[in-house]
């Protein structure tokens, strides 16, 4: 069975079909900073000297992991830019 066939059937179980929502919407977050950070031309240690945080945290945000909205608002005020939030 091919992988795109496995998860489409997988996503017909609600419990799953959250979980598999949840980790696309923090990757995406993930995927977002990355490219906020790398178009500003700032190193993970740059950027985290800027917001006050540690490289390491950084790191983790742009591997997926779970962050306050006020971390990442100190992150994105530390590039020059607002965090906004969308609801589709």
């Amino acid at each position: 069975m091919e992988i795109d066939a496995l998860i489409k059937e997988k996503r017909k179980n609600p419990d799953f079909n959250q979980a598999y929502e949840g980790e696309g919407e923090k990757l995406a977050t993930a995927v977002a900073l990355y490219h906020a950070r790398e178009a500003a031309g700032l190193t993970q240690a740059e950027l985290a000297e800027r917001a006050h945080t540690t490289q390491a945290v950084i790191a983790k945000i742009e591997r997926g992991d779970n962050v306050s909205f006020e971390k990442l608002q100190a992150i994105a005020h530390a590039m020059g830019k607002t965090l906004t939030v969308g609801f589709k």
